[in-house]
């Protein structure tokens, strides 16, 4: 009865305007930044593409409709454990068996964007975890971590969302010992504002990639080209990130909001 109260209150405050509605998601389209992977390294995901069906024409003369190519980890997207060989092995690691109620729980947001602003290859250590958890309280078991950058401010050039050079790609990410840390407290996922969950260099760190490598071993999710996350608070928000359904899925792009009390 009392969760029932509760919702109900909660359901007053979000159609009365007290809980806002944050959209953390990119939009999706043929200019959305894709990764690009060493060719000698692997294939890399196509360019999105949307082909008209009809247009309220011959084709279909009283709707309109599109199909899509696009990759699974495309634009503002889910990582499903089975996206990495060290997590390719959990029963319940794809976008169709992972338990629904992993996809909304409370968000913690690091604020980074000073050091990632000055500094491209900025890492999130676990010491910066601490200070973070210092100021706004400890990371709970379930909870959601996102790592802020105001990167997502570069989506509209893939050149510049990219950011990369002769060295490879440079943009800011977790060092092995913070996702570990983070993992270690029993979070839920861990997002960014990049194009990956991982730093532009993190295939030179040990382990290789270690946010994808770390995470998707422990059957943790991530989530990568969020938006907007400086209109959330450190802490207190909700998060909702719900991947398609898709056989066998190891992601899905997803459209990404936080829920949040409306800031007088």
């Amino acid at each position: 009865m009392i969760a029932q109260r509760l919702l109900g209150e909660f359901a007053s405050l979000l159609v009365g305007g007290e809980i806002e509605v944050i959209d953390l998601t990119a939009v999706l389209g043929p200019k959305t930044p894709v990764v690009k992977l060493p060719p000698d390294l692997a294939v890399s995901t196509p360019k999105v593409e949307i082909h008209t069906i009809s247009a309220y024409d011959k084709n279909g003369p009283w709707w309109a409709w599109n199909w899509l190519k696009v990759g699974e980890h495309s634009g503002t997207h889910f990582d499903a454990p089975i996206h990495w060989i060290s997590g390719k092995e959990h029963a319940d690691g794809a976008t169709d068996t992972i338990p629904v109620s992993r996809f909304v729980g409370p968000v913690n947001v690091i604020d980074c964007s000073r050091e990632a602003t000055a500094d491209h290859d900025f890492l999130l250590t676990v010491d910066h975890i601490k200070a973070w958890e210092k100021m706004n309280g400890e990371i709970s078991r379930g909870d959601w971590v996102l790592m802020r950058t105001d990167w997502y401010k570069r989506n509209g050039s893939e050149a510049e969302f990219l950011n990369s050079d002769e060295s490879g790609p440079h943009s800011p990410g977790p060092t092995a010992e913070a996702i570990q840390y983070l993992i270690d407290k029993g979070i839920c996922g861990w997002g960014s504002e990049t194009i990956s969950t991982d730093a532009g260099q993190g295939g030179s760190m040990e382990p290789p990639y270690p946010a994808h490598t770390l995470i998707h071993k422990a059957n943790k999710y991530g989530l990568a080209c969020l938006c907007n996350l400086d209109r959330l608070p450190a802490r207190g928000a909700i998060l909702i990130v719900a991947p398609l359904k898709i056989q066998n899925g190891t992601g899905s792009p997803i459209r990404a909001m936080a829920l949040t009390a409306r800031q007088a």
